[in-house]
């Protein structure tokens, strides 16, 4: 199991590993080939930052301290390998001769970002889509396994051999490092946009530790989004992506109170949300229609009713029924438990809790939905409307027991202790 970052000098080796992670272990495959070595080479780095910065003080720039370290230990690995290689070349002469790598094409759609190599490389086919998705979390999220477990809602156990067979599967099958080309570009596209939308949820609403909000994963996933739009301009569901996180992003400012504590949509200053956000995601949108041959995909409906709260001046301005209409057509799209609790909110806004109840408690039996807090505190919040306060208390209790975010089990025990009855 990779060893986690632990706490340094004013917390800054933790705090600074975690922000850097992504683009130490990107710089270094680009130079190793190999994810799994240059994984390693990252904790290699933290180690040394460890034994070092508590003596030495903390670099003025600390990622690129740990970016430098790991890459001249990348280097040196590097150089053992050819020497090594050379050695043999000169016992076999016969097989001395080397040929050069071959150059990559001249494609315009080229893009030289070792984060966006990253993305492809982890969502490479030769992997199961959930290897897929738990590989990329870990390299360019640099999310622990029990992170990547609660965002998959799957044992613990499960997330890590997964990783190590990722791993192991990437290295076996010498998976080069790059943004692919052509058709093998396109049918990645699918994980790659999977993945990208995971990291940006963990970020805006992260499901384990002390902290509501991680910004870094939300600017990082944003980022490669945007990146991908450029790339594939005709492909709409990369628009729609782009388009669902920039109205999110839009939130951030007022998702969080003085201290650091959650703040539900309903409650929240509108005032503080990024116009200059939700203009940006309104124009990705419009590209996504604009070269749409079919119906929406479940990117482009999830932007559009990101698209519906984010041109609600006032809470009570949401168009809930196009909401209920559009995660109708999402839930039909794309089944999902997760989605079909979305809709059921929807559907409580628009027609009423007594509606909604129906469609939550009919959820109760889903395995994946078990352990899922959200469950819970839906319900909890619909019996509430209702004026079953004692049964609201006991599912915003369950729902706190269940959370794995300190804020979001905070607020969740405070609504419970708010119930009379």
């Amino acid at each position: 199991m990779t060893p986690q970052p632990t706490a340094g000098p004013d917390g800054a080796v933790e705090t600074v590993f975690r922000m850097e992670f992504p683009r130490v272990v990107a710089a270094v495959a680009r130079i190793v080939r190999d994810v799994g070595i240059a994984e390693e080479l990252a904790q290699d780095a933290l180690v040394a930052a460890l034994e070092r910065w508590p003596r030495d003080g903390v670099p003025d720039n600390p990622g690129a301290w740990l970016t430098a370290t790991a890459r001249h230990r990348a280097v040196d690995l590097v150089r053992r390998r050819e020497t090594y290689a050379r050695k043999l070349a000169e016992i076999g002469r016969d097989q001395a001769t080397t040929t050069a790598p071959p150059e990559e094409p001249a494609d315009p759609d080229d893009i030289d970002d070792d984060l966006l190599r990253l993305v492809f490389t982890a969502c490479h086919p030769v992997l199961s889509a959930e290897a897929r998705t738990a590989l990329t979390l870990r390299l360019l999220g640099g999310l622990t396994t029990a992170e990547i477990a609660r965002a998959f809602l799957v044992p613990e156990t499960t997330v890590a051999q997964r990783l190590v067979r990722a791993k192991r599967t990437l290295a076996r099958k010498n998976v080069a490092f790059e943004v692919p080309y052509g058709p093998d570009r396109d049918a990645r596209l699918g994980s790659v946009l999977d993945v990208i939308y995971l990291i940006f949820n963990e970020g805006y609403a992260a499901t384990a530790g002390d902290d509501w909000l991680r910004p870094a994963l939300c600017e990082d996933a944003l980022r490669v989004a945007r990146v991908l739009s450029g790339l594939m301009p005709k492909e709409p569901e990369v628009h729609g992506l782009t388009a669902l996180l920039e109205f999110q992003a839009s939130r951030t400012a007022a998702r969080t109170g003085p201290d650091g504590e959650p703040v539900l949509l309903a409650d929240q200053n509108r005032s503080r949300w990024n116009r200059m956000l939700i203009a940006r995601g309104a124009t990705a949108l419009a590209r996504a229609d604009a070269v749409a041959s079919g119906p929406p995909g479940p990117y482009v409906l999830q932007a559009a009713i990101a698209a519906c709260h984010a041109h609600a001046y006032r809470y009570e301005e949401t168009d809930w029924h196009r909401i209920a209409a559009l995660y109708g057509l999402f839930a039909a799209r794309t089944p999902s438990p997760v989605v079909e609790l979305n809709r059921a909110v929807a559907v409580s806004m628009a027609r009423g809790p007594e509606a909604a109840l129906p469609l939550v408690d009919a959820l109760s039996t889903e395995p994946a939905l078990r352990d899922y807090h959200l469950l819970p505190s839906v319900r909890g919040d619909l019996l509430s409307r209702l004026g079953r306060t004692k049964e609201a208390r006991e599912e915003f209790t369950r729902a706190a027991d269940l959370a794995g975010n300190a804020r979001e089990r905070e607020m969740l025990r405070r609504r419970a202790e708010g119930m009379e009855g």
